[in-house]
């Protein structure tokens, strides 16, 4: 039945399973170990002879739960969930890199990211190469005998390139490289990165999936033997686990994606509409403009353009702070996907770890701003925004 359903209904009941006392709400199982009832089931959980909870940094019902749900809304064999994006990120590599090996990234993703690409993990003789991912020519040629893996977000934090995941995976398969997308702007109700043959997804669930932002929390798509892999060895061992309430807020975050993600857009459609209109800004970058590079994708790999909007002002990186600090009704913070309309400066906070010459290499200028467009009425956002101009 799971397969007939859309998004939006997967998105509601895809993974429950029927409560035992027929609550409608997911019980939250905020145990930190479940008992036995002998020794010997004890001893057949750990063995693997016998299905089971164990502990919760080994598996938990509500937990559970919401890897079923994301599972069927990215089309994956399974899910693992876990304690933030980061932890995603961090845990889908592990599973496939060791001392000596090599990957290709693109050129700009979130700064986090690319501290762990650029530097934690070159302490552990992992080394990276940072490319143009719109060029596919690039990725070929960054290829090297060690490489293992090909990483990117799209459209990319901060300023929106979208990069062709069908291309990107054939070269991956061609290559027997494994391929890993962050799709944590899209969501799987706007892109679906492994129905175009992408290895493995990635998604920061502190973002549209939980949608109200007060969870951390990150989640990994892919292919049951690497999920497998990933929870059993990576998360078990390094203990990046996501808590049951946590999970518990996501899937109740869930139940509203769809309208929210309507809202999100529509709104962010409208902004770019008039930024990319206004004498005070140089460029806007969103997905939904036709003069955006990514715009020939809308209908095809992305359903719609999203809620994040980056754009440049006219001016200096002061001329930037000083628009920013005007704002009423836009709350400066970084993030984004919350009810609330958030701004940030990338090049100063989320991009912050990037070196100047980085930074300039990936697009991400001084007077460059990233706005994650909330609910809020659309006509009090353009007038916030009007008079901080």
């Amino acid at each position: 039945m799971h397969e007939q359903w859309k998004s939006a209904t997967l998105a509601i009941h895809g993974g429950h399973i029927k409560e035992a006392y027929g609550a409608l709400v997911t019980p939250l199982y905020q145990s930190a170990t479940f008992v036995f009832d002998n020794a010997e089931q004890g001893g057949a959980r750990f063995a693997g002879d016998e299905k089971g909870y164990i502990y919760t940094r080994l598996g938990n019902p509500t937990t559970d739960e919401l890897e079923r749900k994301m599972a069927l809304l990215e089309g994956s064999e399974a899910a693992a969930a876990c304690a933030s994006g980061m932890a995603a990120v961090s845990s889908a590599l592990m599973t496939h890199l060791k001392m000596g090996d090599h990957l290709i990234a693109s050129n700009a993703v979130y700064g986090c990211t690319y501290a762990l690409l650029s530097t934690q993990l070159k302490r552990f003789g992992v080394d990276s190469t940072f490319v143009d991912f719109s060029d596919p020519l690039a990725i070929e040629a960054a290829i090297q005998p060690n490489t293992k893996l090909v990483f990117c977000e799209t459209p990319v934090n901060p300023h929106l390139q979208v990069y062709d995941l069908t291309a990107l995976a054939e070269i991956a398969k061609r290559n027997n490289l494994i391929s890993i997308v962050d799709n944590t702007f899209m969501t799987p109700l706007l892109q679906q990165p492994l129905s175009l043959g992408i290895d493995m997804v990635i998604h920061s669930a502190t973002k549209y999936l939980n949608g109200h932002g007060d969870v951390i929390a990150g989640i990994v798509c892919g292919s049951e033997e690497h999920i497998h892999q990933l929870k059993y060895e990576i998360l078990k061992d390094f203990g990046g686990v996501i808590s049951p309430h946590d999970a518990w807020l996501i899937l109740r975050g869930l139940k509203t994606l769809d309208v929210r993600l309507t809202r999100h857009c529509d709104n962010a459609e409208k902004i770019a509409d008039y930024l990319n209109l206004h004498k005070r800004v140089n460029n806007v970058f969103y997905p939904g403009l036709e003069s955006h590079q990514g715009f020939s994708f809308i209908g095809k790999q992305m359903q719609r353009a999203g809620g994040v909007i980056a754009f440049e002002l006219v001016g200096s990186k002061q001329d930037a702070i000083n628009f920013v600090n005007k704002l009423k009704l836009f709350t400066i913070a970084v993030s984004l996907g919350d009810a609330e309309s958030l701004i940030q400066h990338p090049a100063s906070m989320t991009h912050s770890p990037y070196t100047p010459e980085a930074r300039a290499e990936a697009g991400i200028t001084d007077n460059l701003l990233r706005i994650s467009v909330g609910l809020e009425n659309v006509e009090d956002l353009i007038i916030d925004i009007e008079q901080a101009m």
